[in-house]
């Protein structure tokens, strides 16, 4: 029993350890590229101050002085709060019809939907530049909206079908046997029971309409260009400024790092929802 015990004890350990690894691997990158941003342009090159160096908000106080921050910061909040919003318009009264109303072609319209994220962007980049100039829609919020919309509207979905396929088909048949219509079911009855999925998928779509960076850099100049385009924008014909580099990084990455610690419960009560109790 003692022999148990202790290979059990060191099992945990050996675990415990794993996951603190794993865990450290992922967080380095943030770690790095926050230490970076408090380094001079010079200095952020040089492997001898990889540690050892004299900290400055230099990189920030000429990102919010020199670029705009927070312009583009709040181009990022409205394009993506608005293309969230209307993914979930679309996709929870599309998702309720297929998970309650199926027929023989829903899993072929949901495979159909999904085999559009596997189109490569750079093919349909010179129609799509070309048809928003010509209807006069470049770099305005509405077409950034309507683009992140539609590449996430497929995964949004699919994830709300799957959460919905959970729910007994019973409960909804109860609230039309009371006289409730369409949108009284999907008001009163659906949007309650599957909240927590409906919320996680709410956060990734947020999160991927905000990480989003070849449509919003290639379909904006100034007026509508998000924080992707401020990025992309600290790079000279003579190299990258990693300090300036880093800086807007961290400030685009902070938000949603803060965003995803704050709703880690919803998302996880989100993903897990329907998994076998």
């Amino acid at each position: 029993m003692a022999i148990v015990a202790q290979s059990s004890k060191y099992r945990q350990i050996s675990r415990t350890l794993l996951a603190w690894i794993v865990g450290l691997l992922f967080f380095f990158p943030i770690f790095w590229l926050v230490l970076t941003s408090f380094k001079t342009d010079a200095d952020a090159v040089k492997p001898e101050f990889l540690f050892f160096f004299t900290p400055t908000l230099e990189n920030y106080t000429n990102m919010t002085d020199n670029y705009d921050y927070w312009r583009f910061a709040t181009n990022s909040v409205i394009t993506s709060v608005f293309a969230t919003i209307f993914a979930l318009a679309v996709g929870i009264p599309c998702a309720y019809s297929m998970a309650f109303n199926p027929t023989r072609a829903t899993k072929d319209v949901l495979m159909w939907m999904l085999s559009t994220k596997m189109l490569p962007a750079a093919a349909v980049l010179y129609p799509m530049t070309f048809l928003t100039k010509s209807l006069g829609l470049f770099d305005t919020h509405f077409m950034v909206i309507l683009v992140l919309c539609l590449i996430n509207l497929p995964i949004v979905i699919w994830m709300l079908f799957t959460y919905f396929k959970e729910i007994p088909k019973e409960i909804i048949e109860a609230g039309q046997m009371d006289g409730v219509n369409t949108w009284g079911e999907i008001k009163e009855i659906l949007i309650p029971l599957a909240w927590g999925g409906i919320a996680s998928t709410a956060l990734l779509c947020f999160i991927f309409c905000w990480n989003e960076a070849y449509w919003t850099v290639r379909l904006t100049t100034t007026d509508a260009a998000t924080l992707s385009k401020l990025i992309e924008g600290n790079r000279a014909p003579e190299g990258l400024f990693f300090g300036r580099l880093s800086a807007v990084s961290a400030a685009a990455v902070g938000p949603i790092i803060v965003l995803g610690w704050f709703c880690q419960k919803q998302l996880v009560q989100g993903l897990s929802f329907g998994a076998v109790k």
